[in-house]
Order: structure tokens, then sequence, then C-alpha cells
């Protein structure tokens, strides 16, 4: 029970930091300080020069070296603060930040790119993006998978053969070569909302063979039941049986797969955002982040520059970790 609370709770924490990623931030996705390049990771201090201790953590400034190279300056320093209000820049308005300083200080949990920009930050609102996409082209595969699986198993015949010879060759189609071909059909450059219901919809469409096929066996299974036929005898309509019997034998399946497919479908969208082919500048994306690691001289150079990839692995392994926790609750229950 421990387990299931602590995946629950870790579950509901990240999702709600990405999705939701404008408190948690202390920069915008876009807000840019040319001034700092590719600083390195700000280092957060509790004692100053001096030695003193600090109830409060704070920064101190940090100052080009003309190398390339950043040092801390303790001549200034500034107290990290929570719960501040900061103003957006361009707009004239304000906005609550979980935690910040005071300009012209600055603080980089994860370092800075090659416009100065808050890594922290853009992989916060990077993640909206890349979870948010994988999401809804999740329950697209899963909504076509349910209803063509449930279709092939349910009515049989020249449908059932249809269906799975369509997803039989889905399946021996590498999906990343499928991605690939469908994206090369659709426009190259198009607006930031667009692209985010094109990449959904790319992914969910390339996605749903796998749950139909699941789907279909179940479905097969299920009507040769007792209560199915008891059913059918009495004229009950094929969308009552599938709605009254089917669907609610097909809810753990349904659920699992979408734990499984969560994770794949995020690794989609980040290798076509890494390729150009997805969410582009200046929208933030996993994907498009990790772009700049083609470049040798980045990923030698600046070895904070690959924090989204630890992102990725760490949402990813909460959906494994859930989906663990569901198949042994349901074994347990089944035994």
């Amino acid at each position: 029970m421990k387990r299931l609370y602590f995946g629950i709770v870790l579950f509901v924490g990240l999702h709600c930091a990405i999705l939701f990623p404008g408190l948690l931030a202390p920069y915008g996705p876009a807000e840019q300080n040319r001034e700092y390049t590719f600083a390195p990771p700000t280092r957060v201090h509790w004692f100053d020069a001096g030695g003193r201790f600090h109830l409060r953590p704070f920064v101190y400034a940090i100052v080009p070296t003309g190398d390339e190279g950043y040092s801390e300056s303790t001549s200034a320093r500034y107290p990290v603060r929570f719960f501040v209000s900061v103003a957006v820049p361009n707009s004239g308005q304000r906005k609550l930040r979980f935690f910040g300083v005071d300009a012209p200080g600055r603080i980089f949990i994860l370092g800075s790119d090659a416009y100065g920009r808050d890594l922290f930050s853009r992989v916060l609102y990077g993640g909206r993006i890349s979870v948010a996409a994988a999401l809804l082209a999740t329950f697209l595969a899963l909504l076509i998978g349910t209803l063509l699986g449930a279709a092939a198993g349910l009515r049989g015949g020249l449908t059932d053969s249809a269906i799975m010879r369509l997803s039989e060759l889905g399946m021996a189609l590498s999906w990343f070569y499928l991605l690939l071909a469908v994206r090369a059909f659709l426009p190259l450059r198009i607006a930031p909302l667009e692209t985010f219901f094109l990449l959904a919809g790319v992914i969910g469409v390339t996605g749903w063979a796998r749950p139909a096929r699941l789907i279909r066996g179940l479905a097969l299974s299920a009507k040769e039941r007792g209560f199915v036929m008891s059913a059918r005898g009495f004229g009950a309509s094929e969308f009552y049986i599938f709605r009254r019997h089917i669907l609610p034998q097909l809810k753990p399946l349904i659920f699992t797969q979408a734990v499984i497919l969560i994770p794949q479908f995020i690794m989609a969208e980040v290798t076509l955002s890494f390729l150009g082919l997805g969410a582009s500048e200046p929208v933030a994306s996993w994907g498009n982040l990790l772009a700049d690691l083609q470049q040798y001289r980045i990923l030698v150079a600046y070895w904070w520059m690959v924090a989204p990839v630890f992102a990725v692995v760490l949402v990813s392994s909460t959906y494994f970790f859930m989906a663990n926790i569901f198949e042994r609750r349901v074994q347990s229950v089944a035994i």
C-alpha cells in the first residue's frame, strides 16, 4: 500500500509540474538573457564567503570570464524568494512564481542554453508539449483500437479479416519510418497549436494496431460467454452488448495499454521534434531541446544540456512503476 501511495504522489506531482509549469518555472520558456549564454547550473548557497550561515538560501551573481566560462562574484548576493510576483517581459503583467531571485540576479537550476534561456523552465514547459501530445495520441490510438478491435471480434468474418490484415501491416512496418512517411505528406511549417494536434494525430493514428489486436482477442472470448449469448438471444443490439457486457471487461486492458503506450508516444514526439519534424522554436518540447545535442561541441562542453533526457526517463519510469503496481493488484484480486 505504501508503494501505491508513493507512486500516486510521484505520478501526480510530476504531471502537475509538467502540465502546469507556469508556477514552478522561475522564467518564461522564451525569456532570453543573451549575456548568460550557456551558463552552468547556478549554485545555491547557505554559507557566504565568510563562512556565516544564512537561513534563507541565496545565489551569487554570475560573471562571464571572457573564455565562455563563468565565475561567481561574492560581492553581490541574491536571496532565493518563494511565491514571488514577477513582471512578464513585454506584457505589462505580473505572474506568480514558486521561487526566484531579485533582478539583476539570475538563478539557472539546470543552466542556460545558447540564447541564455533557463533550461529548467524550458524542460518544464517542453514537457507540457511532449506529455500532453502523448496523452492525446494515446486516447486517439486506444479509441481507434477499441472500436476496430471490438468490431473485429464481435462481427467476425470479412470485417475481422480486413481489420486484422490492416493491423498486421501497421505492426510489420517500423513505427519510426511510418511516422516519417505520414509526416512527410504534411506541411513543414505550421502554427504551434496546429503542430500540437498534428503530432498527436500522427502518433495516435500510427499506434492503434497492437491495442486493436489485444482487444479483438478479448472480445472474441467475451462474446462466447453465456450472459452475452443470452443477451443476444433476447434481441440485444451489438452496440448494447459491447457497451453493457464487453466494455467493462476491456477496462483493465485499456488502462494497461494506456500506461504502456504513453511513454512510447513521448519518445515518438521527442524523435520527431529532435529531427525537426515536430514542435519548432520558440515553442519548447523535449525533442527540440535535445536537438542542440546534434552539435558535438555542445554535447561535450555543456553537459547540462542533456537534462531533457533525464526528464523523459523519469516520467516514463513513473508510468512503468504505476503499471507494475496496477498489474500486481489485478493479480491479487484475481487470486
